[in-house]
């Protein structure tokens, strides 16, 4: 099974002495562009079935050791396919590149996992919040609603009618599964299969739930209020808690990420935490020198224009940018001078222009 392998580090692009943040770098960049649900190309899963197994060996210290020491015959004879990614964290990254989390891989690798009728973990939710640059600037408290399941209310989450509750399949005995046998000659032959009574969980609801459907949840409209702090940027995620979709049959709720969009503004381009700005002036204010008023996000700001300033001379006004959301303190604010030509021009100053041009040796 390994022995047709690519090298692990040749997979993400990494030397063999990485550390662990630029093989999760790589890997981060590589599943963004392989990712099935972003690229439909023939040979995109499989890309990213191999990197995905390549960053599940290097991220762990232990399966990495073996894997230096032994190559892949070190991974092959100690570990599963499954046991390969078990305990690595693929959920923070594909929630951060906006797919789904790791069961989806899990099911491409392996297949469907056997249901059961325990509680199960209901799935995460993503939001994108478009707000305005102001809004990023000052921070905002503000109100979302969101669709999700949540638990049914009638059944209280179970599934089962009121006053009944799941029963132990007869077919598979709470198994899950059927076993059927054959002889063929003096060799007999085993297939065992997914109950088809109870679709492998082990047990059925002979009295489901009318609200649910036997489900235990149902779609609602919920209002939450939530706190963007000051600084955010476009791609910048919230993380609640347990407010994702609720987990089917009392299980744990979900997380909800809010992504923050910020939309153009009509002044400011913002670049990291500094932000940019023009500002037109007549010929005679950046020849002569002056002082002029710039916008910023709080406000007003004087700006004093040298003499001889040139058409697209940048000023920095210290401190006047946007506030760093992992620190104190704010960014700068970067005004271009852009001179303004003046168009229909009066006799009279057409004559002064021109007096002008002579004396500056300017042909007109």
């Amino acid at each position: 099974m390994y022995g047709d392998k690519k090298d692990y580090y040749d997979v993400l692009g990494v030397p063999r002495n990485a550390t662990q943040e630029e093989i999760k770098s790589a890997y981060r960049k590589l599943a963004l562009q392989y990712h099935p649900d972003r690229n439909k190309s023939h040979d995109a899963e499989e890309k990213f079935k191999e990197i995905s197994e390549a960053y599940a060996v290097l991220s762990d210290e232990e399966k990495r050791r073996q894997y230096d020491m032994f190559g892949h015959a070190g991974i092959g004879s100690r570990y599963t396919r499954e046991d390969i990614f078990k305990g690595v964290d693929f959920d923070e990254i594909f929630r951060d590149l906006g797919f789904g989390g790791f069961d989806s891989i899990f099911d491409m690798f392996f297949g469907r996992r056997r249901e059961r009728y325990g509680p199960e973990k209901g799935d995460d939710l993503r939001y994108d919040l478009e707000i305005t640059l102001e809004d990023a600037f000052r921070g905002l408290n503000t109100e979302i609603e969101i669709p999700r399941n949540e638990e049914c209310n009638v059944c209280k989450g179970t599934g089962a009618r009121p006053g009944t509750g799941p029963k132990t399949c007869l077919k598979c005995h709470g198994t899950g599964q059927v076993q059927y046998s054959r002889m063929s000659g003096f060799t007999r032959f085993v297939q065992i299969t997914t109950c088809d009574r109870c679709n492998g969980r082990g047990v059925v609801l002979e009295s489901p739930c009318k609200e649910c459907h036997g489900t235990g949840i149902v779609k609602h409209y919920r209002k939450i209020r939530i706190d963007v702090p000051r600084g955010v940027d476009t791609g910048h995620s919230l993380r609640l808690r347990g407010e994702g979709e609720v987990g089917a049959r009392r299980g744990p709720a979900g997380d909800l990420y809010i992504v923050i969009g910020i939309k153009p503004h009509k002044v400011f381009k913002r670049e990291g935490n500094d932000i940019f700005c023009d500002a037109i002036m007549g010929f005679p204010q950046a020849t002569l020198g002056s002082e002029i008023e710039v916008p910023t996000l709080d406000g007003k700001a004087k700006l004093r224009i040298p003499p001889g300033t040139q058409t697209g001379t940048i000023f920095r006004l210290k401190g006047r940018g946007m506030p760093k959301m992992r620190g104190f303190g704010r960014g700068d604010e970067m005004v271009r001078v852009i001179l303004r030509t003046p168009t229909n021009l009066t006799e009279k100053q057409r004559r002064l222009l021109l007096d002008l041009a002579k004396e500056f040796g300017e042909s007109s």
